[in-house]
């Protein structure tokens, strides 16, 4: 028997199986329940035969988001363990599948194989498509590149982009050119994308608000801040003016090289053109303080987003709540933290954890015991690990 026929063979075989994995007492699922049970499974298998067996109940397709989720989680559980011979079967196995023979499915497996750092498989899969029958188009290639950047392999992209297109007679879109930029700025050679942008005007392909993106990204994590305006010149070249998103990446990575004092003045800039900052532009600002060491800073940004038109989402609370705790501010740490849980915004358990530690170090033991208990009320399944700190709580 081929070896595609056994394989399907054994999937019709052990179908009864697999669906027992899935639903126990045996009651029928529909696809998205499948799914939602498979995900559920996977996050704490650590067997690599019985993370396959949870994959084959569930019949995941690529074709859904929540199945494109259980895909990347099998991957990466079964990458963990290094069980890289699982990967390649269970990926092989699938290309038997009538449904699956399109070129969605082969760039989705192009990634994975990438998400495991199996680029050589990736490689393949890419190869093996004209013998299966599957026409190529940007897509594949550009899920080939992407392949190449989810392995760290940078120099591969080169090549592919450089040598795939005429080899196969694909035509590069705004997709792969952003994915080229995208790997020269991870790999710290941001200045390797003028020659991109200049091969997109040649082609007549305009670059969009993303490629710039990119670009400033790349160019301030080298610390070349006169690219920086270079970029900014090239922008008004295209006639793409500065958005929130754009001053959001320069903020951001102002932030992560601790100059956060330069990127509270692009808020400023913002604010001063009459241009309406959002709850990330505040989250990076109020992280980049944090980290700074800035506490008083922090809280002003924070305290000051209903002023600005700027409603603090999960993040904001999440971040402040965090490093007041590190900066033992409990008090307001708390306040914050009631507000946020007003919201149902509730912090990890390690930051909650070290908030009530905290408010009994400063004596606040009534207010920490009455944490526990809303967190015991909230979370049932973590009602034991609040237990045990709670017993552990001043008497």
């Amino acid at each position: 028997m081929a070896a595609a026929s056994r394989l399907r063979f054994n999937f019709f075989l052990h179908r009864r199986y697999f669906s027992s994995i899935l639903s126990p007492d045996s009651a029928p699922l529909t696809s998205k329940q499948k799914t939602r049970a498979a995900l559920g499974l996977l996050k704490s298998e650590k067997n690599p035969e019985r993370i396959l067996d949870i994959c084959r109940a569930a019949s995941l397709t690529p074709e859904l988001h929540l199945d494109r989720i259980a895909f990347s989680i099998a991957v990466s559980r079964l990458s963990e363990s290094k069980s890289f011979e699982f990967i390649r079967s269970y990926l092989d196995e699938l290309k038997s599948r009538p449904d699956l023979r399109n070129e969605r499915f082969m760039s989705h497996a192009i990634v994975l194989y990438g998400q495991a750092e199996m680029l050589d498989h990736a490689i393949r899969t890419f190869k093996q498509m004209d013998e299966l029958g599957i026409p190529r188009s940007a897509k594949s290639l550009n899920a080939l590149l992407f392949a190449c950047i989810l392995a760290k392999k940078y120099e591969e992209v080169s090549r592919i982009f450089m040598d795939f297109p005429k080899t196969y007679g694909i035509k590069p879109n705004l997709e792969t050119y952003n994915t080229v930029i995208k790997a020269f700025c991870e790999s710290g050679s941001s200045s390797s994308t003028y020659s991109i942008i200049a091969e997109m005007d040649r082609k007549r392909c305009k670059p969009n608000a993303t490629s710039f993106g990119m670009l400033l990204a790349g160019f301030y994590k080298e610390e070349k801040f006169e690219d920086v305006g270079k970029v900014l010149e090239l922008m008004k070249k295209h006639d793409i003016q500065p958005s929130v998103s754009t001053n959001n990446i320069r903020i951001q990575s102002l932030c992560k090289l601790k100059k956060s004092a330069e990127a509270k003045v692009l808020l400023e800039g913002m604010l001063s053109k009459g241009m309406k900052p959002n709850s990330v532009t505040f989250s990076h600002l109020i992280h980049g303080f944090c980290k700074e060491g800035d506490l008083e800073e922090a809280k002003r940004l924070f305290n000051d987003m209903p002023r600005k038109g700027c409603v603090a989402d999960g993040d904001c609370y999440f971040t402040l709540i965090h490093y007041l705790c590190q900066g033992k501010d409990f008090d307001t740490a708390l306040k914050v933290c009631k507000e946020s849980m007003q919201k149902d915004w509730v912090p990890n358990f390690t930051t909650m954890k070290t908030l009530v530690n905290g408010l009994a170090s400063i004596s606040k033991v009534e207010e920490a015991r009455e944490l526990v208990g809303q967190m015991k009320e909230r979370f049932a399944k973590t009602a034991d690990m609040w237990k045990e700190v709670e017993e552990a709580l001043p008497q």
